[in-house]
C-alpha cells in the first residue's frame, strides 16, 4: 500500500530530483567539488528554497483564511454562548445553521486554512522520499545511480549525508553524532520559535478564550518539537538538512507576514500601529484609528483667500541728469562748462 502511494507521487519525485541535479550542476560549474558535501548540501538547500517559493500562493491563501477565522471569532463565541447547555437536536441544528450563515456572510471557510496544508503534503512527502532514497541508493529520474552514490558518500563536517544518529551512535562515529545532534536541536528549536511567535504575536486575546483551535495550537507548541527530536534520530543528515532549511524558511516567512499583515486585535497589529505612528510623527502627520494619515474630512474648511494681484507701477520719466544729481533737486540751468 505504501509503495503504491509512492508510485502515485513519482511525478513529483521526478521534478524534485531534476531540480536538485540542476542545482548540483550549477555549483559544480562555479567550482565546487561534484563529489563534495558542500555541493550536495547546497543543492538540497536550493531545492527547498525553490519548492517553498512555488508554494507561496498556497501559503498566502492559508494566511487569508486564518485571518478570516480570527475576525469572526467574537461572533462565533456569541453563537456558542447562545446555545450553551442546549444539547437537543433542534438546538444543535440551529447552531450549525447560524454558524454556516456566519461563514457565508463573512466569506470564510473553516476548511480553507487546512486545504493548503493538505495540498502541500504530497510535495513534502515526495521531497522526503527522494532524499531518504539517497541513503538507500534508490535513483529517481535525473538523479541516476551514479549521482545517488556520489551524494550518499559526500561528507560535510566529517560526516556523510547518509549518516543516521542511531547507527552512528552504535558505531562510535562522533562526527556524525555531533552533527546530527546539533541539527536535531536546531530543527526542534526553529519549530518551537515558529509556533511561539504565531501564538504570542499574531493571536488576539479574544480569540484565545474558549477557542478549541487555540488550545490545540498551545498543545502543538510543545508536541511538534518533541516529534522532530524523536523522529530526527532515525533520519539521515540529508533529510535533517532539508527539515532544518524548511523550518528556517517557515520561521522567516511567518515573521515577515506577522510583521506586515498581522491578525486584527493581536500584539503584532498593535506593534504595527506603533511603528506607523512613529513614522508619521517624524513626518509631522497624525494617524487615525485605522492607521491611515488623518485628513480634513469632517473638520471646518476655510476657503483660502485668492492672492491679491497688485498692478505694477511704472517708473515716472524724469531728467536723467537730474536723477544723477546729489539730493535729486531740480535745476533749470544746464551743467557748467
Amino acid at each position: 500500500m505504501i509503495e503504491f502511494f509512492y508510485d502515485l507521487l513519482y511525478p513529483i519525485q521526478w521534478v524534485v530530483a531534476w531540480i536538485m541535479v540542476r542545482f548540483h550542476d550549477l555549483f559544480t560549474a562555479i567550482g565546487f567539488d561534484p563529489a563534495g558535501g558542500a555541493a550536495w548540501s547546497l543543492s538540497i538547500v536550493g531545492l527547498v528554497v525553490v519548492i517553498r517559493i512555488l508554494l507561496i500562493p498556497l501559503f498566502v491563501k492559508q494566511i487569508k483564511a486564518m485571518r478570516g477565522m480570527q475576525v469572526i471569532q467574537p461572533e462565533m463565541r456569541k453563537i456558542q454562548q447562545k446555545y450553551k447547555g442546549k444539547n437537543d437536536p433542534a438546538s444543535r441544528q440551529a447552531m450549525q445553521q447560524e454558524m454556516m450563515a456566519l461563514y457565508r456572510s463573512s466569506g470564510t471557510n473553516p476548511m480553507a486554512s487546512c486545504l493548503p496544508i493538505l495540498l502541500q503534503s504530497p510535495i513534502f512527502i515526495a521531497l522526503f522520499h527522494t532524499l531518504n532514497g539517497i541513503a538507500q541508493e534508490k535513483p529517481v529520474g535525473a538523479l541516476n545511480l551514479e549521482l545517488v552514490q556520489q551524494a550518499d558518500r559526500a561528507t560535510i563536517f566529517g560526516a556523510q549525508l547518509s549518516d543516521v544518529f542511531m547507527r552512528s551512535w552504535g558505531s562510535g562515529n562522533w562526527n556524525a553524532i555531533i552533527l546530527t545532534a546539533v541539527m536535531i536541536v536546531l530543527m526542534s528549536a526553529s519549530q518551537f520559535v515558529t509556533q511561539k511567535q504565531l501564538m504570542a504575536k499574531n493571536t488576539s486575546s479574544a480569540s484565545m478564550e474558549g477557542n478549541p483551535f487555540a488550545q490545540q495550537q498551545k498543545l502543538m507548541l510543545y508536541i511538534l518539537p518533541i516529534i522532530f527530536a524523536v523522529s530526527g534520530v532515525n533520519f539521515p543528515i540529508g533529510v535533517l538538512l532539508y527539515w532544518l532549511t524548511t523550518n528556517v524558511w517557515s520561521m522567516g516567512q511567518q515573521f515577515f507576514v506577522i510583521r506586515r499583515m498581522p491578525n486584527p486585535g493581536s500584539l503584532a497589529e498593535k506593534e504595527l500601529q506603533e511603528r506607523k505612528a512613529r513614522r508619521a510623527a517624524r513626518r509631522g502627520l497624525v494617524l487615525t484609528k485605522d492607521g491611515e494619515p488623518e485628513t480634513a474630512t469632517g473638520a471646518e474648511h476655510t476657503t483660502p483667500a485668492a492672492p491679491v494681484r497688485r498692478q505694477r507701477q511704472q517708473p515716472k520719466r524724469g531728467n536723467s541728469r537730474q536723477q544723477r544729481r546729489p539730493g535729486g533737486s531740480r535745476s533749470s540751468q544746464g551743467p557748467n562748462r
